[in-house]
């Protein structure tokens, strides 16, 4: 689902109460009133409790959510009154006027009028990586990305025409997060589904025909075995923990953009993410200029470069704080820095071409590259300026590790997270700085370029590096992929253009919301804040909200096994179902229903293994045999020992009882004071209920029972 908040009041309220389940459950109740036996109906009762507790929820949910999406509400810069202002994208008419700057995503159809070199990453569109370099008159169409320049454009299509609408739904389906979790229970909805009518017709001929019962106690019977094979408080359940976390995420200032992604963040083993805004805090200051050639006008050529495009980034920020603009210049061509060029360049009249930027890829020199990689083994962002290729002089910057880097690292490192730092920098740079944050293996680098294109080959020596330095988009996205190849659950913490492609792969694709547009609209998640630290809190609520839900999942999925399983072995037997509606309202209530509410508002951060099936199944699945196993032993010995119908009745509800609750403590392990008090709690409901209420619930006052088997 994306965009949590985007469901009307109205969706929500028809989506509680129009399901198949509720129409179903409503057909057994009216069965119950044609029987006569108005008490079993006592199930209605939970039915609506559960559909008025999960319409509140998700309506209060949903006023947290409508409030944070205003705030990562795409804008765009039109031009009114005589400048560029931002506005709603739903305000652009056709024949507006507009300006795009780097990390821009394009919203609407363009023609370009004015360009510095823009160039638009078109991967979403056409599936060609390769950025393209945008000219006067060319067309650029909504979901491309700019990842160079900027330029100045006229609206050509809005709406419904505007190729932006298609590409969202595109985008939606392709990009959607996976859950492994709600595929197995859409699975054994489906399943349940098919079987329920059948299965119900048929042991109600068996109740009529082979037991013989009366028409109403048929009916009654068939009604207990039907509700419960119904799942209906596990979709519930598990729709309600996903609501309440998206609404617990908000608080803490993430955006959850598709709910599936709950699940692979609290999944997640491997967490990629850049160096710059996360690590460090990405503002840069100039340290040193260090010359390398005769040039004595490398200060007022950097007073060039540094204000030549109307664009800026952190390098050029860093740059303006330090050189003064230099006036009376004339740029007779300028090409902004890309990530795939790492250099701007500019072409001054009478003097010829500089260029900035890594100075690996700007000489071949090797003592200048040498000389460049003693400030990058301490840390410090080196920066070469060559003037017709001929080295002018270093600029040394740096980098502020963030005060809360190291903490964070240590949380992650206590889950068994695996960190992998993508950067363009350097990574001999990159991985000095790591093990000053806090991440010691970050002395394990490797030049992204020296990684094999081959994804075989790559996921073999994938594990061996914590921090790649020069990674190109491509290959940010070639090694989310390899991890993901490796059977790792992998989490992309971006906010660039240049993460783009990464978000998109990853299971968990995280952007920050002060980073780039398209960043924000590929991401399952935007840490509003923009605070690579709140990841500790986003992801431990992850993994909150999916441990509740399998065990949740447990309770509710041994009532439909052993529900099943009965059905079918009683119409084998051809022998009375061994509870009725009231009973089973009863166990559900106590050992399921109200446990599941209490369970699923729990905190806590335990480690998720993979295989949500698995690991639900190996509680249930023994639990439902040995409860199917008890029943029908005591069935068959009752009729062994002629024991009277209500003697039978009781034991089979006192054993079903038993089994339950022995399921809700197996689940509850590791046993907190809140979970010994909710166990001893339901259990003391159920027994006082049976205790006090004998003839209510078809049972046999205790005293007639214990008299009867002594």
């Amino acid at each position: 689902m994306k965009g949590t908040a985007s469901r009307s009041r109205w969706e929500i309220i028809s989506s509680h109460i129009f399901t198949y389940f509720n129409f179903l459950n409503l057909v057994l109740a009216g069965l119950i009133l044609v029987s006569g036996q108005y008490k079993n109906m006592l199930f209605m009762g939970i039915v609506i409790t559960n559909a008025v507790i999960g319409i509140g929820q998700e309506l209060k949910v949903k006023r947290i959510i409508d409030a944070l999406s205003v705030v990562t509400a795409t804008k765009a810069r039109r031009y009114k009154n005589g400048e560029f202002c931002k506005c709603d994208i739903k305000l652009l008419r056709e024949g507006d006027i507009v300006q795009f700057l780097l990390g821009d995503q394009i919203p609407v159809d363009c023609e370009i009028l004015e360009t510095d070199g823009m160039e638009v990453n078109e991967s979403l569109l056409t599936g060609e990586s390769l950025a393209v370099q945008k000219r006067k008159g060319d067309f650029v169409y909504s979901g491309s990305d700019v990842v160079a320049g900027s330029a100045v454009a006229k609206v050509l299509h809005t709406g419904e025409e505007n190729y932006a609408t298609q590409l969202v739904k595109k985008a939606k389906t392709k990009r959607r997060a996976t859950s492994e979790m709600q595929d197995a229970i859409g699975k054994i909805i489906k399943y349940v589904s098919y079987a329920l009518i059948p299965i119900g017709l048929l042991l109600f001929f068996i109740q009529h025909y082979s037991a013989g019962n009366t028409l109403s106690d048929s009916i009654v019977n068939m009604v207990a075995g039907v509700i419960g094979m119904i799942p209906e408080g596990l979709v519930l359940l598990t729709s309600i923990s996903f609501i309440l976390g998206v609404g617990r995420l908000a608080k803490k200032n993430a955006l959850v953009q598709e709910m599936e992604a709950i699940e692979a963040l609290a999944r997640v083993d491997v967490l990629c993410l850049d160096k710059t805004g996360t690590i460090t805090t990405g503002d840069l200051q100039v340290e040193e200029l260090v010359p390398l050639s005769e040039e004595k006008d490398m200060k007022k050529i950097l007073g060039i470069l540094a204000y030549a495009f109307e664009e800026t980034n952190a390098t050029t920020d860093a740059l303006r704080r330090y050189f003064p603009e230099t006036k009376g210049a004339s740029v007779t061509e300028k090409v902004p820095f890309s990530s795939s060029r790492k250099h701007m360049r500019v072409t001054i009249a009478g003097k010829g071409d500089y260029r900035l930027g890594a100075p690996e890829y700007l000489t071949e020199n090797g003592k200048i590259i040498a000389r460049a990689e003693v400030y990058e083994a301490e840390g410090m962002r080196v920066l070469l300026l060559t003037h017709d290729k001929k080295e002018v002089g270093f600029v040394v910057l740096s980098d502020i590790i963030k005060a809360d880097a190291a903490e964070t690292f240590a949380f992650f490192r206590e889950k068994n997270v695996q960190i992998k730092i993508l950067s363009g920098d350097n990574p001999l740079t990159v991985s000095v700085v790591g093990v000053r944050a806090g991440l010691p293996e970050a002395k394990n680098y490797i030049d992204a370029r020296e990684l094999p294109e081959e994804e075989e080959e790559l996921q073999k020596i994938i594990g061996k590096y914590t921090v790649f330095g020069r990674v190109s988009p491509e290959k940010k996205q070639a090694i989310v992929k390899a991890l993901e190849a490796e059977g790792n659950v992998t989490g992309m913490v971006g906010d660039g253009v240049n993460d783009v492609l990464a978000l998109k792969d990853a299971d968990c694709g995280i952007a920050m919301a002060a980073g780039s547009d398209a960043a924000k609209q590929i991401a399952h998640i935007v840490l509003l804040d923009s605070d690579f630290a709140s990841m500790k809190q986003i992801v431990g609520e992850g993994r909150t909200i999916i441990s509740n839900i399998e065990r949740v999942s447990t309770l509710y999925l041994t009532k439909t096994i052993y529900s099943i399983l009965l059905c079918i072995i009683y119409i084998i037997l051809r022998k009375s179902y061994p509870f009725i509606p009231i009973q089973l309202s009863l166990i559900g209530g106590t050992a399921i229903g109200i446990p599941s509410f209490v369970l699923a508002l729990e905190h806590h951060e335990e480690t998720i293994p993979k295989g949500f099936l698995r690991n639900v199944l190996r509680v249930s699945l023994p639990a439902a045999i040995c409860m199917v196993g008890s029943l029908v032993a005591i069935t068959l010995v009752g009729e062994w020992f002629s024991l009277s119908e209500l003697i039978l009745s009781t034991m089979h509800l006192i054993m079903g009882g038993i089994v339950s609750f022995g399921v809700l403590v197996a689940v509850c392990i590791p046993m907190s004071r809140v979970r010994f008090a909710l166990c001893l709690t339901v259990i003391g409901i159920f027994v006082g209920a049976i205790l006090l209420f004998p003839g209510f619930f078809g049972v046999a006052p205790i005293m007639h029972l214990i008299m009867t088997l002594l």
